[in-house]
């Protein structure tokens, strides 16, 4: 079960999860941060290390932040997939 970034990430991208992700699996869009699915591997190294509470298990993100699912799902879709961030 992937984790998920959060709105509380946009037009911060602190990237301390960045630091900790044994398998780079967390990618920079143009306003936040975003964890590719298929690359996820359940370490939880990354969820503790969010300074702004951005990162929830799958099962486990607010109500009220539910789209945040599909819009990662999505931005790895998209003609313009997110990057490597900047470390």
């Amino acid at each position: 079960m992937p984790y998920i970034i959060t709105e509380a990430c946009k037009n911060t991208k602190d990237r301390a999860c960045v630091d900790v992700c044994p398998v780079d699996c967390i990618y920079e869009g143009a306003d936040q941060l975003f964890i590719h699915p298929d690359e996820f591997i359940d370490c939880w190294a990354c969820e503790p290390e969010c300074p702004v509470t951005a990162i929830f298990p799958e099962e486990d993100v607010p109500a009220n932040m539910k789209e945040y699912i599909q819009i990662n799902r999505d931005v790895f879709k998209s003609p313009n997939p997110p990057g490597r961030p900047n470390r």
